[in-house]
């Protein structure tokens, strides 16, 4: 891998980690993904990584779920191989807006169940309702928009 790659590979590792609360295997794996040309083994990602199976099993799913990586079997192989997905920036809000509307439920849970407690109580309750309530709203704007966006390209 050309040096220029491996510094980006590594700056992914610490400024996508360190973002996302992931651990720095993440963000070199997301790297080496979204660099490469083509599908990578779990092999090729651990040969990559420099990490074990298991590592590095652990670090796809997490970029599986997060919406930026695929896993797929090519044609005629019997081989999983990984990809960063074309929409993966789409994939990356859809699990965010997935995350908050989750957390939203849970506000709105809280919200009827505090009717009878305390004014702070009950405000505290209120402010988290609506503030999941107001990103909700955002980020399905954000996610209409970006995607308008790139069907666009």
């Amino acid at each position: 891998m050309p040096a220029e790659e491996d510094e980006l590979v590594e700056d992914f590792g610490v400024h996508i980690g360190r973002a996302m609360g992931w651990p720095p295997m993440a963000g070199r794996a997301a790297a080496l993904l979204m660099l490469s040309e083509k599908p990578l083994t779990l092999a090729q990602l651990q040969e990559g990584l420099d990490a074990s199976k298991g590592s590095v099993s652990e670090t796809t799913r997490l970029l599986i779920v997060n919406g930026t990586v695929e896993r797929f079997k090519e044609p005629g192989s019997r081989q999983f191989v990984y990809r960063w997905r074309d929409d993966a920036w789409i994939g990356c809000l859809q699990h965010q807006l997935g995350q908050t509307a989750e957390l939203l439920k849970l506000a709105e849970r809280g919200h009827e169940r505090g009717a009878s407690f305390d004014t702070a109580q009950r405000a505290r309750l209120t402010d988290m309702r609506d503030y999941y309530r107001f990103m909700v709203r955002g980020l399905e704007d954000l996610l209409a928009a970006y995607t308008k966006q790139q069907q666009g390209k």
